[in-house]
């Protein structure tokens, strides 16, 4: 296991679409370790494939790390139904658009069907945060960030707000 890169705005492999996955085995599971791993050292809840430049339909989630426990949970080939009439305002972030925070509305419960780590096929309702957290991290895998939901202003304060925090770290690295 190895924490990778993770990509931040306004990298082009970001909006990417993602491509599905034929098969879940030992290198699709290593690349599913490495992104939780990932995910952890940065602090997350969610990380898509594409976030460490790796174009497939993958997911990975921990809504209990911020509690400090560990519950990690896996998506392959995930898909979106029936997503609920009732829509909620959430405060969203993201690892790839770091210290950025912004309101989102999103549906509050949808369906989610998936392969798990090892291949088999899940169905769930999600709700809530889970419900708030899937849609966001399946925004990834069709080259959206949560960001594009925002104003065309807030968006651009966004990608500068980062692009700052970018230069800021080169510079300390070079010093």
């Amino acid at each position: 296991m190895a924490v990778r890169e993770i990509l931040t705005v306004p990298n082009p492999i970001l909006k990417e679409v993602s491509k599905p996955v034929d098969k879940v085995d030992e290198e699709l599971r290593s690349l599913m370790d490495d992104m939780l791993d990932s995910m952890y050292a940065a602090d997350g809840i969610g990380l898509a494939a594409i976030q460490v430049g790796v174009p497939k339909r993958v997911i990975v989630m921990d809504l209990d790390w911020g509690r400090g426990e560990r519950n990690p949970r896996y998506f392959v080939n995930p898909v979106l139904s029936d997503p609920s009439d009732n829509k909620l305002p959430y405060e969203e972030g993201c690892l790839s658009v770091p210290t950025y925070y912004d309101e989102v509305e999103r549906p509050d419960r949808v369906r989610i069907d998936y392969l798990d780590y090892d291949g088999k096929p899940k169905t769930e309702i999600a709700e809530g945060m889970f419900a708030v957290c899937i849609q966001h991290e399946m925004d990834h895998l069709e080259g959206v960030l949560f960001i594009d939901h925002l104003s065309r202003l807030k968006r651009q304060r966004a990608v500068q707000k980062v692009k700052k925090l970018a230069r800021l770290r080169d510079q300390d690295d070079a010093a």
